[in-house]
């Protein structure tokens, strides 16, 4: 049997051991071709991981249809239960390693990876492990009949995650889908994959059957296509792009009308009005735009400021931003690292140019930062109008939009004269506005002086062409799940 462990330690000298190949049918295996992962703090090839194609997807697929139809669909919930909470138990055995992986392959501090990500990853299992026994029907009071539903397992379900919360994406999806008694293929980015690939030892580990957790690397194209138009699989769940997610609907459409879930892209506005704390304000505008380098999609990548407070406000924010600790992801002081790759650094770049050839003024930032790896200095853009590029499209990266409002029907014009809708946060000491913004503004997740505050507990997911369905909370079970009525004649005369 081949090995696929590569060794390797990060620049400050902690040893890991790599795994490297495709795991089907619990076992690791080889791909079609090879993907070099590249460290985004240097610039360098950490190692290559088996990437797959039409072929490994197949296989992957028969795999856990196999499993689901060979056992696992009559498996009792405590056993789901049981194996759930192991893989949580080595998560955290075994935590400081997937810390080291997530900032080594992702660019990511550290201290997030260690603090946030690791954590909320393994709060996110153990949250889903509680609700294998409780997912149950209703009997229905029907004449004549005994009704009642039953909330079965879909059966095999692929979920296609991104590059910017590898880990907790990745949980994200096998939460709900495991304890509603589905077997997976999960397939990662081909830019951050080495989280997944140390989970899939780890559920190994736990006990897992074979088939019933597969997990896979590859480009989207060839992989994640496969995967889209797989008849075996009756269900996908998509985290990325919106143009991204456009293609998922449509395989899924020419191939079965398998059911989809898409947590897609997003240009949140963060809404400061004139009565809020103003420090709290921009500490929380900051976390809001700059948390994981800007490479969140419920950012808060459009700040408006009601005009009464603005040169205040983007004075003291200018500061708040210049003051942000950029640099080596290794240091646990570091705030913000590196983008991803050099193709995500050219993007965020080329739309900082062009948000200086449409007009607006570079309040601050707007240049690399250092000379090696893939670092943006934190930018803001003042001067900005509605119809401007940096405040239409997402950037995925640390840069920010500052605009004035007049009064809350201007700014709730201007929160939505986008296509998504994904988060907006406001900030204010105003109860009243708190509720009344909230019930106006059309997106998924509403934060009210704060931003980028995730639960296990609560659902996540966006309006309009930010996607549809939920992740996380009793919400996200449904998505897992297919409903049978079953009614059974107790004497009832036609």
């Amino acid at each position: 049997m081949a090995n696929f462990v590569v060794q390797t330690s990060t620049k400050k000298g902690y040893k890991l051991d790599l795994q490297t190949g495709l795991f089907i049918n619990n076992e690791f295996v080889a791909g079609a071709e090879t993907i070099d992962v590249v460290n985004p703090a240097y610039g360098e090839t950490i190692c290559a991981v088996q990437a797959a194609d039409k072929e490994q997807v197949d296989q992957a697929v028969d795999a856990a249809h196999k499993a689901f139809y060979g056992g696992w669909k009559e498996a009792a919930p405590q056993t789901r239960q049981k194996l759930m909470l192991k893989l949580a138990d080595l998560m955290e055995r075994d935590a400081e390693e997937l810390a080291q992986i997530e900032t080594l392959d992702n660019g990511k501090g550290i201290s997030m990876s260690r603090n946030v990500d690791v954590p909320a990853s393994i709060s996110t299992i153990r949250y889903y492990a509680g609700y294998c026994d409780k997912i149950h029907g209703k009997v229905i009071d029907t004449p004549g009949s005994l009704s009642y539903t039953r909330h079965e397992a879909i059966g095999v379900v692929g979920c296609i995650i991104p590059w910017n919360f590898p880990l907790l994406m990745l949980a994200w999806k096998l939460g709900p889908a495991l304890c509603t008694g589905n077997a997976i293929i999960v397939k990662s980015s081909e830019l951050t994959p080495l989280s997944a690939i140390k989970i899939a030892a780890l559920a190994k580990e736990a006990g897992f059957p074979p088939g019933v957790l597969n997990i896979i690397t590859g480009y989207g194209p060839k992989a994640g296509d496969a995967l889209a138009r797989h008849t075996k699989v009756g269900k996908i769940a998509f985290t990325g792009s919106t143009l991204t997610g456009r293609h998922i609907m449509k395989a899924a459409a020419e191939s079965n009308l398998k059911k989809v879930t898409l947590e897609l892209g997003g240009k949140s506005p963060s809404i400061v009005f004139e009565d809020a704390d103003l420090d709290q304000a921009i500490k929380w505008t900051h976390h809001g735009i700059y948390f994981n380098h800007g490479q969140c999609c419920c950012a808060g990548s459009r700040i408006y400021v009601q005009e009464s407070i603005y040169d205040k406000f983007i004075a003291k924010f200018k500061e708040y931003a210049e003051n942000t600790r950029v640099g080596d992801p290794e240091d646990e002081t570091t705030f913000q690292g590196p983008q991803v790759s050099q193709t995500q650094y050219d993007r965020i770049m080329s739309y900082i140019e062009t948000g200086k050839a449409e007009g607006a003024t570079v309040f601050t930032g707007g240049e690399r930062q250092g000379d090696k790896g893939y670092f943006i200095q934190p930018t803001v853009f003042t001067d900005v109008k509605q119809d401007m590029k940096i405040m239409q499209e997402e950037i995925f990266g640390p840069v920010v939009a500052i605009a004035k409002f007049k009064n809350l029907d201007d700014v709730i014009e201007k929160a939505h004269d986008t296509t998504y809708g994904l988060a907006a946060s406001i900030h204010t000491t105003n109860v009243k506005t708190a509720i009344q913004v909230s019930n106006k503004l059309e997106a998924g997740t509403v934060w009210v002086n704060q931003h980028n505050v995730l639960h296990p507990e609560t659902p996540f997911g966006g309006f309009r062409q930010s996607g549809f369905g939920r992740e996380n909370g009793e919400y996200a079970l449904e998505n897992y799940l297919q409903v049978k009525c079953v009614k059974i004649n107790i004497g009832a005369d036609l």
